[in-house]
C-alpha cells in the first residue's frame, strides 16, 4: 500500500501539463469543506434550536400535569390528594395551580394573559419560571400579610386613623406583557375575568387591580408575552372559587419516562383524571424540528455530491493526462489492481483534505455562532431571541462518513478506467 499512496501523493503535488486539472481539484476540495461546513453548520443550528426550545420549555413548565377529565377542577382534599401523588416513585415534586384566562390592562392599553394562582414554594419546585424574574422579585408572592397604611393600597379604602389594612394582590408577568402594556414594576393593573357575577343589569365580569412586583424573561415568547402568576388565594378569590385548583403539576426524576410516568400518576388519582406531560404538550413543535433537520441533511449533502462529480472529473482527466505513465509502470510488472488503489486513494486523499478543512471551518463557525449570538432572531415568529448553534460529536462522524463514501463512489469509475488500460496500445506510437 505504501507505493500507491506514494504514487497517489505524488500525482497531487506534481505539476501538471494540464493546469486545469489542478485548478479542478482545487475546487474539488473546496466543494467538499463547503458541503461540510455547510452540514456541520446546519446539523448545529436545527440541535441548537432543539435543546434551547426543550430547555426552556422544561424550565418553564411541569414535566407532568394532572386535570380533571370534565374540567371541573379539583375541590376540598385536593391537599391530600396532591401528598398522595407527590410520594409516588419517581415524583420528585408537586404543586397545585389554578389557571384562568383573563384580560389584562393599564390604562388604554390591554393585553390576553393566562393567569395561574400558584403556591410559590410549591411552584419553584416543579419548574424554574419564577427563577427568571429579571426586575422586581417574586418573593412578594407569599402568602398574605397585613401592610401599615404607607403600603400600596386599593384605592377605595381608608386608612387615614392608622389601622393595619390588607395590600391589593401582587403579581408577576412576562417581559413581553409588560411591554405591550407599557408596564413595569411597581405600577398597578386591571385584572378582568370573563366569569363575571349575574346581577339585574346583567352579566358583569369580575375584575381585581393588581400590584406588579416582578417581571420575568424566560426567553420563550409564548411564556413572557402571555403567562402571569398570582397567589393561589387571590385567583381563588378573582374567580369566586374558593378552595379549587384546575391542575396539579409534577417534577419527574427521568423527563424522557414523562409519559410512563405519567400514566401511574393517572391511575393512582383514580378515575376521571387525565394526565398529560411535556412530551405530548409539544409532539408537533419536536416532529417539525426532526423534519426539518432531515430535509435540511438531504439538501445540502448535495453539496457533497456536486464535490465529488468535480472529484470525478478530475481523476478522469488525471487518467487521460497519465495514461502513458500507467502503461509504464504496467509494463515494469504493477498490477491492475494497485494501478486502481492509485486512483481510488488520491479521490481519498481529495476527500479527507477538503473533509477536515470543512469540520474545522464548520465547528469554528458553530462556536462563535453559539458564543457570541450574532444572529438576532423576532421571538414572536420563532419563540427564542438568537439563533441557537449546538454542534455535537455524533454530527461530526455522520458528516465525515456521508463526505467520503460519496467520494469513494465517485472515484470508482476513473480508477477502473485506469487500471484496464493496455501498455502495448498506450505505447504503441511512442
Amino acid at each position: 500500500m505504501k507505493f500507491e499512496l506514494f504514487i497517489a501523493a505524488r500525482y497531487l503535488r506534481a505539476k501538471r501539463r494540464q493546469a486545469v486539472i489542478g485548478v479542478i481539484t482545487a475546487i474539488s476540495v473546496a466543494g467538499v469543506a463547503a458541503g461540510v461546513a455547510s452540514l456541520v453548520i446546519a446539523l448545529a443550528i436545527t440541535n441548537g434550536m432543539r435543546r434551547d426550545l426543550q430547555e426552556r420549555l422544561l424550565g418553564s413548565t411541569a414535566h407532568v400535569l394532572l386535570m380533571r377529565q370534565a374540567g371541573d377542577g379539583m375541590r376540598g382534599d385536593w391537599r391530600a390528594l396532591l401528598a398522595r401523588l407527590g410520594s409516588l416513585p419517581h415524583v420528585t415534586a408537586a404543586a397545585p395551580g389554578l389557571y384562568e384566562q383573563v384580560l389584562v390592562s393599564r390604562g388604554a392599553r390591554s393585553g390576553g394573559a393566562l393567569i395561574k394562582g400558584i403556591i410559590p414554594a410549591d411552584e419553584k419546585r416543579v419548574s424554574d419560571i419564577l427563577q427568571s424574574v429579571k426586575d422586581g422579585s417574586a418573593e412578594e408572592l407569599e402568602p398574605v400579610q397585613t401592610l401599615p397604611c404607607s403600603g400600596v393600597l386599593d384605592t377605595g379604602r381608608d386608612c387615614s386613623d392608622g389601622s393595619q389594612v390588607v395590600a391589593i394582590p401582587p403579581i408577576v408577568i412576562g417581559k413581553d406583557l409588560a411591554d405591550s402594556l407599557g408596564a413595569a414594576v411597581g405600577d398597578t393593573v386591571l385584572v378582568t375575568s370573563p366569569q363575571g357575577d349575574l346581577t339585574p343589569l346583567g352579566l358583569v365580569p369580575r375584575y381585581q387591580r393588581c400590584h406588579i412586583v416582578g417581571i420575568f424573561a424566560t426567553g420563550f415568547y409564548q411564556y413572557d408575552s402571555s403567562y402571569a402568576f398570582m397567589r393561589l388565594e387571590d385567583a381563588q378569590k378573582l374567580f369566586s372559587e374558593p378552595d379549587l385548583v384546575s391542575v396539579m403539576s409534577f417534577k419527574v426524576d427521568d423527563l424522557y419516562k414523562a409519559d410512563v410516568i405519567g400514566r401511574e400518576i393517572e391511575k393512582a388519582a383514580g378515575a376521571g383524571f387525565q394526565a398529560t406531560n411535556w412530551m405530548e404538550q409539544n409532539r408537533e413543535l419536536f416532529r417539525a424540528l426532526k423534519l426539518e433537520q432531515i430535509v435540511t441533511f438531504i439538501v445540502l449533502a448535495l453539496i457533497v455530491c456536486v464535490a465529488a462529480l468535480n472529484i470525478l472529473i478530475a481523476l478522469t482527466m488525471m487518467v487521460m493526462e497519465k495514461t502513458k505513465d500507467i502503461a509504464v509502470m504496467m509494463s515494469f510488472g504493477v498490477t491492475q489492481a494497485q494501478v486502481r488503489r492509485v486512483f481510488l486513494l488520491q479521490g481519498l486523499m481529495i476527500s479527507v483534505i477538503g473533509t477536515a478543512i470543512g469540520l474545522v471551518v464548520g465547528y469554528a463557525a458553530s462556536w462563535a455562532g453559539g458564543h457570541y449570538r450574532f444572529i438576532q432572531l423576532d421571538p414572536s415568529v420563532y419563540s427564542i431571541d438568537y439563533l441557537p448553534f449546538a454542534p455535537r460529536l455524533l454530527d461530526a462522524l455522520i458528516v465525515s462518513a456521508v463526505s467520503l463514501g460519496v467520494s469513494a463512489l465517485a472515484t470508482l469509475y476513473p480508477s477502473g478506467s485506469a487500471a484496464n488500460v493496455l501498455p502495448a496500445e498506450a505505447l504503441r506510437y511512442e
